[in-house]
């Protein structure tokens, strides 16, 4: 076992290299393992809430497989489990767009990511060419932090034999163990010494320089987003912007320096539980197997956060553990597209409703109870102000009537009026249940079941149709309640 003493190279590894280069994006195929645990104070938590921990300790996600060909196109096939339930899915994406399917749904979900692209046409940016210098100033950053990280205590390059996707490989492991006081322990190093290193924190202002500034240029040459103002807060040229800069953190460190110690000890005391938080219950145990090319082939992390238990959070610690192994690594690599041959459900914001989700997957599905009963995506609260002349609501003879299009359409119901017609049919997004009335006639069906409202629908003379207030709240499944005092209406849908 050789030990660090330092992040140069040791043992033939070097350590900084190998850090700098996990941030580089590659081709490649893996599998992964998540999972939390959640240690409860058995004297302080209630059984509801020793029933929620055990939930949450029985998710896990299992990666069985990813496949990434670039930074845009990749795979993954895997599992959400949940209390004994397995849930399989498969994600495929590409620049354009990201498709899962997972069991129980009738087609796969796709989510566009043309909007992303639809920022970049409002800022005539190159995007793909500042993802460029992002991925190229990310090891550049990590690289920074470590030169000024001291070492933890516990670290180690051992040469190892590891399987890796079923091949045994020669791999040396870097083993890492930090606790939660060394941590803190860590912070004022870590400060100071890149207080000192002004040549260091001078060249990564530079780069990232050069991969905003012409994000500034492009907006101030907009039409109209000339701004004297602007123009004149930022220097001229890059190395009067660097030098500002590193004058503005270099006075902002020095100054937190300078009584660092007692600002914290005054934090620890003002905020008491920071001291189990950061005390040596707290652990961080990272295993990185490197191969000769210092690509991470095998990775084993699990970070444990004591927790001061209190009657509002009865919890010790919890615990968060993954596991991974990679291979072809930079090698070429073909992605696994989601088949999808009656089409997919596209989640467009605004416009996807909590009903059209739902009817996409089976009602006994494990998904369609996650959404409902966990999630809850069908709940909606409506607020009526009684002195809102658009949308509020109005009494007429000891009714109280409301807006129809406006109160259907808060519950994502559809509203349908053939013109020249008083009939009107709203569709309930839940249920898909058609509700049919009148104009003029208290007579109405709900689901094909014929019903008399206390009163019947009307047309104000804001050509506004109006319709007794609880009878279409509840025929959409919702309740209503009114807050005597102000008058104010709410409605509830579960």
């Amino acid at each position: 076992m050789v030990v660090l003493t330092g992040c140069q190279a040791v043992g033939g590894v070097d350590i900084d290299k190998a850090m700098a280069n996990s941030t580089s994006v590659k081709s490649g195929e893996s599998k992964q393992s998540m999972h939390i645990n959640i240690e409860p104070d058995t004297q302080l938590a209630s059984d509801e809430d020793l029933a929620m921990i055990k939930m949450i300790n029985s998710i896990s996600l299992n990666i069985d497989h990813a496949k990434m060909k670039d930074t845009k196109t990749a795979s993954i096939k895997g599992s959400l489990s949940l209390e004994g339930t397995k849930l399989p899915f498969h994600l495929s994406m590409d620049k354009s767009g990201m498709i899962i399917n997972v069991d129980g749904a009738q087609k796969p979900v796709y989510i566009s990511l043309d909007e992303l692209g639809g920022a970049s046409a409002l800022l005539p940016i190159n995007t793909e060419q500042m993802e460029q210098q992002l991925q190229e100033l990310s090891p550049k950053v990590l690289s920074f932090a470590t030169k000024h990280l001291s070492n933890p205590k516990n670290i180690s390059v051992t040469p190892v034999q590891e399987a890796v996707n079923g091949e045994t490989l020669s791999l040396n492991k870097l083993h890492m163990e930090i606790s939660g006081e060394e941590l803190l322990a860590m912070v004022k190093p870590f400060l100071t010494s890149i207080s000192k290193d002004e040549q260091g924190l001078k060249q990564l202002i530079g780069d990232l320089y050069d991969v905003l500034y012409p994000v500034y240029e492009t907006i101030s040459g907009m039409e109209g987003m000339e701004d004297d103002a602007l123009i004149d807060a930022v220097p001229a040229t890059k190395e009067e912007a660097v030098t500002e800069m590193y004058n503005m953190i270099k006075e902002g460190l020095d100054s937190i320096l300078v009584d660092y110690d007692q600002e914290l000890n005054n934090l620890l005391k003002d905020v008491p539980e920071l001291k189990t938080v950061f005390g040596p219950e707290t652990k961080l145990n990272m295993d990185f197997f490197l191969d000769n090319k210092l690509d991470i082939r095998k990775q084993n992390m699990s970070l444990k956060v004591a927790v001061p238990a209190s009657e509002e959070l009865p919890v010790h610690a919890v615990t968060i553990s993954s596991d991974s192994e990679l291979w072809n690594v930079g090698g070429a690599v073909t992605v696994d597209a989601v088949d999808a041959p009656q089409g997919v459900l596209e989640l467009v914001e605004g416009q996807t409703t909590p009903g059209q989700v739902l009817r996409n997957f089976d009602s006994n599905s494990v998904v369609y109870q996650l959404l409902k009963n966990q999630m809850k995506i069908t709940t909606k609260s409506v607020f009526l102000y009684p002195d809102d002349e658009t949308y509020g609501a109005i009494t007429v003879k000891n009714t109280t009537f409301v807006p129809l299009r406006y109160l259907s359409e808060q519950l994502d119901a559809e509203v349908k009026w053939t013109k020249g017609s008083n009939q009107i049919v709203v569709i309930d997004d839940i249920t898909g249940d058609e509700i049919v009335l009148t104009v003029g006639s208290p007579k109405a069906t709900v689901a094909g079941q014929e019903v008399t409202m206390v009163e019947s629908a009307f047309v104000g003379k804001n050509g506004k149709t109006y319709v007794p207030l609880r009878f279409m709240a509840e025929s959409l499944g919702a309740t209503v309640e009114k807050e005597q005092d102000t008058g104010w209406i709410f409605i509830d849908r579960p």
